[in-house]
């Protein structure tokens, strides 16, 4: 499938009951188009990074009673899964898409990697455009949009704590965008990318 742009109905699906109807329709509407975005940014990323990438579109298979409030693909260069690792994620929730380099709570050897975050803030931090925005809770909605020194901080010391780095496009937004939204996650993708290469190979 190639990718099409976003529609209302796309954002509509998170405000369905049930696990069940809410599952059914991620699968017939959204699935089929971050599987189209997965393919799509598989070589731009593989490219910025230097590492053959994967695409990870979420299942939410583990649910089995509280239906998903967003869903997504991942992007990592491990076949076999994504949350361990520094990645990058195409998603939405009903408000907005999201845009993301991610370090999140499984994340292993995060105080390493947030110590090498750290010692080369004054390069990364400086590059990053003014538009780009941070979460520290991927399960919520939430965005900051200055960073805070404390993130690093708590990715250093609190097994719980994550990073999340990139761009929100808010829903009507994404969806006049049209086909112009790939063009967005592109520019997001290349000036985020960096951070992936300071954490893994100390660029």
């Amino acid at each position: 499938m190639t990718f099409a742009g976003f529609t209302q109905k796309d954002f509509d699906v998170f405000t369905i009951d049930g696990l069940e109807p809410k599952m059914s329709a991620i699968i017939s509407s959204v699935r089929p188009k971050l599987e189209a975005l997965g393919a799509e940014f598989v070589p731009l990323l593989s490219s910025l990074t230097g590492d053959s990438m994967f695409a990870h579109v979420a299942k939410h298979a583990r649910r089995k009673v509280h239906a998903p409030k967003d869903t997504w693909v991942a992007f990592s260069a491990d076949k076999r899964g994504y949350k361990k690792h520094p990645h990058f994620q195409i998603g939405l929730w009903g408000t907005h898409i999201f845009i993301w380099f991610a370090l999140i709570n499984e994340a292993v050897d995060k105080p390493i990697l947030a110590e090498r975050l750290k010692a080369q803030q004054g390069n990364w931090l400086g590059q990053l455009p003014s538009s780009v925005v941070w979460s520290t809770d991927h399960t919520k909605p939430d965005i900051i949009d200055t960073f805070d020194p404390e993130i690093l901080e708590r990715l250093a010391h609190i097994k719980k704590a994550e990073m999340l780095c990139g761009m929100i496009i808010h829903s009507q937004q994404a969806i006049e965008k049209g086909l112009d939204i790939l063009k967005d996650i592109e520019t997001t993708f290349t000036k985020i990318a960096p951070l992936y290469n300071i954490v893994l190979k100390n660029d």
